[in-house]
């Protein structure tokens, strides 16, 4: 527990968290936990229950059951505390078109009750950090789509805030801008801010995430860090290994926790439950049996490949699912 009171083990909390509108359940007791110096990426199709959550995530929308916490307050008793302790990325940035970039991150620094000489000056290395120096007094209606977002994380993050929750923050965005609003969201990876990000691009969310959560028709269906999910349909990790020389029968003495999975004439793999021991070992025997070795790698196993064997089991499991 920290002097502020806040559990960095809890930072962002959701128990139960369910909503309802009318008949139809949006979100059904969805739990999770984000700790400082975690990302979060939530995963899931259009109308998963994605944007739900994170509305109710910023005391936007009130739960219909369960609770949630941001930095230690509670989403329905103390919404004014969470929403000062949330930066927030949405679909719909709601940007006033006929301010200037530093008109409008002015109003919302006033806003946050930030000091005018330290918000101008947190301004100008925001806007420098995401390439908007040069149109700081440029009205935002003459943004383009990709400036539009990158200024509405600017907006996002104005205040420095201990959590930040962030839909789709690299859409729109060109290759490289793409890629210095990924570089920054790493960095903001701290001992005291946690971050949950919700993304359909898959390459994106392997690259931030700490721990992913696939939630479907409101549900959460898979939990976990990105390596324990692989791990969970996908079995222990599996190597391969290319050799200068080909086998010519050679056969190895498998270290315990090695089973052998296929073979060509210069190549194997083989599955692995302790890579740290079983490992260093296997490598010794093909090398003193002279073989060489040109790689030795594990297979790549895609978190898109997870996600659609997670999905499509929910989706068999829910055939009147809505």
């Amino acid at each position: 527990m920290r002097a502020d009171g806040v559990n960095p083990e809890k930072m962002i909390l959701a128990d139960q968290l369910t909503k309802k509108f009318d008949e139809f359940i949006a979100v059904d007791k969805v739990s999770f936990s984000v700790s400082a110096g975690q990302i979060l990426v939530i995963l899931g199709p259009n109308g998963a229950g994605k944007t739900t959550t994170i509305r109710m995530l910023t005391s936007i929308l009130a739960p219909t059951s369960g609770r949630a916490e941001i930095a230690g307050y509670d989403v329905v008793k103390q919404p004014d505390k969470v929403r000062a302790s949330v930066g927030v990325l949405t679909e719909q940035h709601g940007l006033y078109g006929r301010m200037s970039a530093l008109e409008y991150l002015d109003f919302f620094a006033q806003l946050y009750n930030l000091d005018k000489k330290l918000s101008q000056k947190r301004i100008k290395e925001l806007l420098g950090q995401f390439g908007l120096m040069d149109a700081l007094n440029k009205r935002l209606g003459e943004y383009s789509k990709g400036m539009r977002q990158k200024l509405a994380l600017v907006r996002a993050m104005l205040h420095d805030p201990p959590v930040l929750l962030l839909d789709e923050p690299t859409s729109a965005l060109d290759p490289e801008s793409a890629r210095i609003v990924r570089e920054t969201i790493l960095s903001l990876r701290t001992s005291d801010r946690a971050v949950v990000l919700c993304t359909h691009n898959l390459v994106e969310a392997e690259y931030l995430a700490d721990q992913i959560a696939i939630i479907r028709y409101g549900k959460i269906i898979l939990n976990g860090a990105p390596e324990e999910i692989k791990k969970a349909y996908f079995g222990p990790v599996e190597y391969e290994a290319h050799l200068a020389a080909p086998l010519n029968g050679w056969m190895a003495e498998y270290p315990e926790g090695i089973t052998l999975v296929a073979q060509g004439s210069d190549w194997l793999r083989f599955r692995c439950e302790n890579p740290q021991t079983a490992n260093p070992v296997l490598l010794r025997q093909l090398l003193s049996g002279g073989l060489g070795v040109i790689t030795f790698k594990d297979v790549a196993r895609s978190l898109e490949q997870v996600y659609t064997r997670a999905i499509n089991q929910a989706d068999g499991e829910a055939p009147n699912a809505r």
